[in-house]
């Protein structure tokens, strides 16, 4: 008989501090940049006990992404340092045409709730989800990739595709929206935005499918798409497109439905953005920058596409442009904000950093890098929560560094049998 058919699972936490609501909840991981690792790390945030799957001397590439903080001989992305955090490190090679690695991967899966993956070959390492939800049949399965799973529908030669964020944003619809007008090229959003989305996606897709499964016991698949998670975002484009057979097209920083909505220089060469969505609160806008509200009425400059391109509306939107422009950025804001009219500053992360507001929101934290073997500082949590908050236990770990503690702890492996894993790079 297999390990992993006589193994019992072993309660989680077992390597961790207990906190948060998702605390019990065990993650197998084995994806890499961006998403199923953010993903993974919004669960451990919560409490969830994630294992970092990583090949033995190689490690995520997210350890290697410029650019690096380095110390003397140590050196390790600043990615990683924000979003290794939480995560416990396990060094294998995943084949299960390889006994060992079969028997040691088959039983993490039966010791674990959710299995996150991005790696698309699966079923070439001898990987199915009915072997799998044979051996722990409440196991949730999310697999990520850029354009789904065959199982799930599609074009197989399309799901088959190699993907990465910025190709997530152009096939999905995102990119074209975003930018200026030609003869300007589309622009994709910066900081691996469809990542992110991708990742915040799967995350609501595990926890659902995890409530279903404590329920009634039956575990699931989840099949999440980059091009999807972006195409969900583009609010009503394909109403649009399908009812009024129009195609959205990018309009730079103006909202091309109402105004004010754009962003303006100031005089101090700083950027503002005003938004004023509604009669309320146009009308703020129109009283603060002391203009008459019979003249320039919502009707016929600010409600509509119509009304910002008419002739009164684009004499409302210079009004507005040089208003701006003849002031600083923290004056316009204070002047705005006064009337309630709905206003922000383009900030940059010094700015954030060096914020009252973000530092009494605790938005930054500190905690020890465990490659680096020092204090960090990075950003914190989102949602904040009442009862059940989010907390930061360890920093990233080190490639492999609970590697003999996991195969001790959770599957009863012993020291002579982790030496040979290791003698034969299995981990």
């Amino acid at each position: 008989m297999s390990r992993w058919e006589e193994i019992e699972r072993i309660p989680a936490p077992a390597l961790m501090p207990k906190y948060g609501p998702l605390t019990g909840m065990r993650v197998l991981m084995t994806g890499s940049i961006v998403a199923a690792p953010f993903a993974s790390s919004m669960l451990a945030e919560y409490g969830a006990e994630v294992i970092h799957v990583e090949r033995p001397n190689v490690g995520d590439p997210y350890r290697f992404q410029a650019p690096e903080v380095v110390r003397g001989d140590r050196k390790i992305s600043a990615g990683w340092i924000q979003e290794g955090r939480n995560k416990l490190s396990l060094t294998l090679e995943i084949n299960l045409k390889i006994p060992e690695s079969k028997e040691i991967f088959l039983s993490l899966i039966k010791n674990c709730d959710v299995w996150v993956e991005n790696m698309v070959w699966t079923e070439k390492l001898g990987i199915t989800e009915e072997l799998l939800l044979e051996i722990n049949p409440k196991l949730v399965i999310a697999h990520i990739s850029g354009f789904g799973r065959p199982q799930f529908g599609g074009v197989p030669s399309e799901c088959d595709r190699p993907s990465y964020d910025p190709i997530g944003q152009a096939e999905g619809g995102y990119m074209f929206l975003n930018g200026f007008p030609e003869p300007s090229p589309p622009s994709h959003a910066a900081t691996f935005i469809n990542d992110y989305l991708t990742a915040m996606f799967t995350v609501n897709g595990i926890l659902m499918a995890y409530h279903y499964a404590q329920k009634t016991g039956q575990g699931q698949a989840i099949d999440i798409a980059q091009i999807e998670a972006m195409s969900k975002c583009l609010n009503d484009t394909f109403v649009q497109y399908f009812m009024l057979d129009k195609i959205r097209e990018r309009k730079g920083n103006k909202v091309a439905i109402f105004q004010p909505g754009n962003v303006f220089k100031t005089k101090d060469g700083k950027y503002l953005n005003i938004g004023a969505f509604g009669p309320a609160v146009y009308y703020r806008f129109i009283k603060a920058l002391n203009l008459d509200p019979n003249v320039y009425t919502y009707e016929a400059a600010g409600c509509s596409a119509e009304a910002i391109n008419s002739k009164l509306g684009l004499e409302l939107d210079r009004i507005a442009t040089e208003w701006v422009a003849a002031r600083d950025a923290e004056e316009s804001l204070r002047h705005l904000l006064s009337l309630k009219v709905p206003s922000g500053i383009v900030r940059t992360s010094a700015d954030l950093a060096a914020s009252e507001h973000y530092q009494k929101r605790g938005n930054f934290i500190e905690y020890k890098d465990e490659t680096l073997g020092e204090t960090v500082r990075a950003f914190g949590f989102c949602p904040k929560m009442s009862e059940t908050p989010a907390q930061v236990w360890r920093g990233a770990p080190s490639l492999g560094q609970d590697t003999d503690i996991i195969l001790h702890t959770l599957l009863g492996y012993k020291d002579h049998e982790i030496a040979n894993f290791k003698e034969k790079g299995i981990i």
